[in-house]
C-alpha cells in the first residue's frame, strides 16, 4: 500500500506541468546543476579541500602570496595559489562558499518564518494589528537591507562584551541579515492570506469550531506556500550578497574565518600589487553562485504563475 502511495506521488511529481516546465527549460537545467554543485562542494568542503585552512598546522605564512600552479612561480600543491596567510584559494573558497550558504540558508530561513508568521497573523486578525505591522513593515522597507544589517549588526555588537565577537559573529550576521528580509515574506503572505480567508472552505472551518491558529496552519498556509517559495529563492541570492557585502566591510564574519566576502577583501588589498587571484577566484565565484541561483527563482517565479502556463 505505501509503494503504490509513493509511486504515485512520484507520477504526480514527474508528470506535472512545473516538472516538465524545468525539463525543457536548459537555462533552470543548468543552474540547478550549477546550484547543486556549489552546494555540494560546499557542504563535503572536508573531503574535498586539498587542504584545511582552519588546521594552523599545516599553513605556512612562507607560502603566502603564490600564483596559480600554470603561472610562472606557482605550486602544483596549491591550483589556484594562495592568500596572504598561505592558505589555499581553492580550500578556502570551498570553506568560503560553505560559510556563505549557511549564513544565506540560515537568515532565509529565518526571514521565512518571522515574515510568514506576521504575514498570517496580519492578513487573519486585520484591524490594529493588521495597520501595526504593516506599518512597520513600511518604515522598513523606506531603508535599505543593507544598510538595517550594518546598524542591527553594529548594535549587537556594541551590546555582546567584546571577548564574544569572534564566537558569536556568525549567528549576529544571520540575525541581522534576517531580520532585514522579512517584510517581503509578510507581505505577500498576508495578501494571499486576505483572499484565502474568504473562500468556502475556511468559513466552514470556521463554522465547525476549527480554532484560528489550526486554521492558519492546516488551510491557509499550504495555500500561500507557493509565491514563499519563489521570494525564497531570490531572496537566497540577495542575502549571499549581503553576507559577501558585510565580510568585504569587515563587519561580518572574522578576518580568520574564511567566506567568499572576506577573501574577496583581503584580495582587493594585494590587488594592484599583482595578486589577482586572491580575489579574481572567490568573486568569480560569488557571481556565479549568486547568478544562478537568481536564474533558477526567475524560472520558479514563472513556472508557479498560472497566467504564463
Amino acid at each position: 500500500m505505501e509503494q503504490s502511495l509513493e509511486k504515485t506521488r512520484l507520477q504526480r511529481i514527474f508528470g506535472s506541468d512545473i516538472w516538465y516546465s524545468f525539463t525543457h527549460n536548459p537555462t533552470a537545467i543548468i543552474s540547478a546543476l550549477v546550484t547543486l554543485g556549489l552546494i555540494f562542494a560546499a557542504i563535503f568542503a572536508p573531503w574535498l579541500a586539498p587542504h584545511n585552512p582552519f588546521d594552523l598546522a599545516s599553513i605556512s605564512i612562507m607560502d603566502g602570496n603564490l600564483p596559480p600552479a600554470w603561472s610562472a612561480g606557482g605550486d602544483t600543491n596549491f591550483l589556484l595559489g594562495t592568500d596572504d596567510q598561505g592558505r589555499g584559494v581553492l580550500s578556502t573558497i570551498l570553506y568560503g562558499a560553505r560559510i556563505s550558504l549557511l549564513v544565506g540558508f540560515s537568515s532565509v530561513i529565518f526571514s521565512m518564518v518571522v515574515g510568514i508568521a506576521l504575514g498570517l497573523v496580519s492578513g487573519y486578525v486585520g484591524g490594529r494589528t493588521d495597520a501595526l505591522i504593516m506599518r512597520i513593515a513600511d518604515i522598513q522597507l523606506s531603508f535599505p537591507a543593507i544598510l538595517i544589517a550594518l546598524l542591527v549588526d553594529g548594535v549587537a555588537r556594541g551590546v555582546i562584551p567584546s571577548d564574544m565577537h569572534t564566537d558569536i559573529s556568525i549567528y549576529v550576521l544571520i540575525f541581522a541579515i534576517g531580520i532585514s528580509g522579512w517584510v517581503q515574506y509578510a507581505r505577500t503572505v498576508r495578501g494571499s492570506t486576505l483572499v484565502e480567508k474568504n473562500k468556502e472552505y475556511v468559513q466552514a472551518a470556521r463554522v465547525i469550531g476549527i480554532r484560528p491558529f489550526t486554521i492558519l496552519r492546516r488551510h491557509i498556509l499550504p495555500n500561500v506556500m507557493g509565491p514563499v517559495m519563489v521570494i525564497a529563492t531570490i531572496h537566497l541570492a540577495i542575502a549571499i550578497i549581503t553576507e559577501a557585502t558585510l565580510s568585504f566591510l569587515g563587519v561580518g564574519v572574522p578576518p580568520t574565518t574564511p567566506s567568499l566576502g572576506t577573501l574577496i577583501r583581503i584580495g582587493n588589498e594585494y590587488l594592484f600589487s599583482g595578486d589577482w587571484w586572491i580575489t579574481i577566484f572567490p568573486g568569480i565565484t560569488l557571481v556565479v553562485l549568486v547568478l544562478a541561483v537568481n536564474l533558477l527563482g526567475d524560472w520558479m517565479r514563472d513556472a508557479l504563475n498560472p497566467k504564463l502556463r
